[in-house]
């Protein structure tokens, strides 16, 4: 590990707990959200990453959504909250339980606004309830259907099916977004290289039709050319 890398373990943990205090002081949704958009921006800035965002057109100014997007860096969070700030969407992010107990993360999951997903039980019942609960405040839910970090040489892995089943269960319409840059190698070039200035690309997708019976994981492949 360069020195570097610690130097930013040390400081993302200081913002990270900083602004999870912050967060927990407020219950007003957008104030939320500008917290999570600075808390997002300073991480970025601090790994010299900026991002750019095509389609931008394609994204929607407010209403509720299941946003879903492929994930390989633990940094994809803070690139998406960035790619949507033009936008009035709030959604809760699915988090696993893990995240809930990090000490690195654990007060700003449960404060930034999220929905524990525990695999270990054997009845989903609560975290749709939560789900439910969530749309029924006004809010949108965020995840990443691969149910875990992308680590293969593949654009995606499988998708699991619980995305499919909130938006039915909701009439959530879906937004698909890409993060065409592989965030993990940028991330990792970041930490090696302080200096280094790097632009990771996110895209903007159609929206989906909560009602679209088409697999939702062959919708995102050729919406955004991963079959290829």
């Amino acid at each position: 590990m360069t020195l570097n890398a610690i130097k930013h373990g040390i400081y993302g943990l200081y913002l990270t707990n900083s602004f999870g205090f912050r967060l927990g002081l407020t219950d007003d949704l957008m104030k939320k959200k500008s917290l999570r958009y600075k808390y997002s921006l300073s991480q970025l800035d601090a790994l010299n990453i900026t991002i750019e965002v095509e389609n931008i057109e394609k994204l929607p100014k407010s209403g509720q959504y299941l946003i879903v997007a492929n994930h390989r860096s633990i940094i994809d969070p803070p690139i998406i909250e960035v790619a949507i700030r033009d936008s009035d969407i709030f959604g809760n992010w699915i988090s696993k339980k893990e995240l809930y107990n990090s000490l690195f993360f654990g007060l700003f999951v449960r404060n930034a606004g999220s929905i524990l997903l525990d695999r270990e039980k054997s009845q989903m019942s609560s975290f749709f309830a939560e789900t439910k609960e969530a749309v029924k405040r006004g809010e949108s839910i965020f995840i990443f259907p691969e149910g875990t970090r992308n680590k293969t040489e593949k654009a995606l892995i499988p998708f699991k099916d619980g995305s499919r089943i909130i938006a039915l269960k909701n009439r959530l319409p879906i937004l698909p977004i890409y993060i065409k840059t592989d965030a993990n190698i940028a991330l990792s070039n970041a930490l090696n290289d302080k200096n280094l200035e790097q632009v990771i690309t996110v895209v903007i997708g159609d929206t989906i039709d909560y009602r679209d019976k088409r697999d939702l994981e062959e919708s995102y492949r050729d919406m955004f050319g991963l079959n290829i």
